[in-house]
C-alpha cells in the first residue's frame, strides 16, 4: 500500500501504525492503565516486536505518557534508538499521573502543564521533537480548550513538536482544534461496529488525518472470543461476557468472518482492511504485544484495503436484522 498523509502536515506514514497501550506486560485490568510495573520478559518481547514492525515497513507508532506512568514511552524510545529519524511518533498528554507511583494527583490541565508534559515525554522518548502531539482528555471543557490549542502552537514555535491533534469523538471539540494552523490529525474511535461518519466528514473537510483507535474493538475483532468464553474477574473486559449487547456483537463478528478472511487475509487483517476501505484518511493503530502479532498486523499492508464488493458485503451483514 501507498503511504498515507497525516492531514495538512504533509507527513507521510505507513497506512498502518501500531498502538503501544498494552506493550511491556501492561494488560486490561480493573486498575486501568496506571500499572507501573512492567514485566521484563514482556518488555524485551515488545522491543523485538517494535523492531520487527519497523523491518516490515511500519513507520508510525502511537503511545501516551499515561501508559505505564511513562514507562511505555521509555520502552518505545529504547526500541527505536538508531532508527528514530525514519519514524513518525505520536504521543498523548493530559491525564495527570505520578511518574513514580502511577497515582493520579490533584491538579488541572493548564497551558503551563502542557509544556511540562511535553518536556517529560521528550525525555522519556529520547527524542528532540514529537511528530504528532495529541490531547488525551476526550471531554475536556470546550471553553478551556482554546488555551490548550494555543499552548500547542507555542510548542510548535519552540520546535518541541511538529504538529498536534486531539483524541476525541466529539466533532465540536475536533473543529475547535482544527482552527489551529498546525493541527494535523484527530484520533477517533472507528471499527466495524463503531462507525463515525460525522468525525470522518470533519476530517475530510478540515484536511485532517484520522488516526483510528480501538480498530479491533478491545480484541473482539480478532476472532478470538465467542459466546461461552469467559475472562478472569480481574480483567475489566469480563463484564462484557455477561452483557447481551456484547454477546450479540460477538455473534455478528463471527458472521462476517467468511468475508473478512477472503483473499488470504486473517480475521484481524480483514478488520483493518475494512477501515482502510471506509476512509482514505484512516491510519489505524491497533495494539500488539508480541513479535507474531506485529508481523501479522504489518502484513495487512500487503493485502491492502478491502474491495468495494467485500466492504458492502460486510456492511450488509452487520446491519442485517438479528
Amino acid at each position: 500500500m501507498e503511504a498515507r498523509r497525516l492531514g495538512r502536515s504533509g507527513i507521510l506514514v505507513s497506512p498502518l501504525g501500531l498502538g503501544t497501550a498494552r506493550v511491556g506486560g501492561l494488560g486490561y485490568s480493573r486498575a486501568g492503565d496506571r500499572t507501573v510495573v512492567l514485566v521484563p520478559e514482556a518488555v524485551e518481547e515488545s522491543k523485538r516486536a517494535i523492531r520487527t514492525a519497523v523491518g516490515h515497513g511500519v513507520t508510525f507508532f502511537d503511545t501516551a505518557d499515561i501508559y505505564g506512568a511513562g514507562r511505555v514511552e521509555t520502552l518505545l524510545g529504547e526500541a527505536i534508538r538508531g532508527v528514530r529519524p525514519k519514524l513518525v511518533i505520536a504521543t498523548k498528554f493530559g491525564e495527570l499521573f505520578n511518574e513514580k507511583t502511577g497515582d493520579e494527583p490533584a491538579g488541572d490541565v493548564t497551558p503551563e502543564y502542557v509544556r511540562q508534559a511535553c518536556d517529560a515525554s521528550l525525555r522519556r522518548l529520547g527524542t528532540d521533537v514529537i511528530d504528532l502531539y495529541l490531547f488525551h482528555l476526550r471531554d475536556f471543557p470546550l471553553e478551556e480548550a482554546g488555551g490548550i490549542r494555543d499552548a500547542l502552537e507555542r510548542l510548535v514555535d519552540l520546535g518541541k513538536i511538529r504538529f498536534y491533534g486531539w483524541s476525541t469523538d466529539d466533532p465540536e471539540r475536533a473543529r475547535l482544534f482544527a482552527k489551529g494552523p498546525h493541527c494535523a490529525a484527530i484520533e477517533l474511535r472507528l471499527n466495524l461496529f463503531d462507525d463515525a461518519p460525522e468525525m470522518l466528514a470533519l476530517c475530510e473537510e478540515e484536511d485532517l488525518a484520522s488516526v483510528i483507535r480501538v480498530p479491533l474493538l478491545m480484541g473482539i475483532l480478532t476472532g478470538r472470543w465467542h459466546r461461552g468464553d469467559s475472562l478472569a474477574d480481574s480483567d475489566r473486559r469480563s463484564d462484557g461476557f455477561r452483557d447481551e449487547r456484547f454477546l450479540r456483537i460477538l455473534d455478528r463478528a463471527e458472521a462476517v468472518r467468511p468475508v473478512l478472511t477472503r483473499s488470504g487475509r486473517s480475521y484481524v487483517q480483514g478488520a483493518i482492511a475494512w477501515i482502510w476501505a471506509r476512509s482514505p484518511r484512516a491510519v489505524p493503530v491497533p495494539g500488539f504485544r508480541t513479535v507474531a502479532q506485529a508481523e501479522e498486523l504489518a502484513d495487512t499492508m500487503r493485502h491492502g484495503a478491502m474491495s468495494p464488493q467485500d466492504f458492502e458485503a460486510v456492511n450488509a451483514q452487520i446491519k442485517a436484522p438479528p
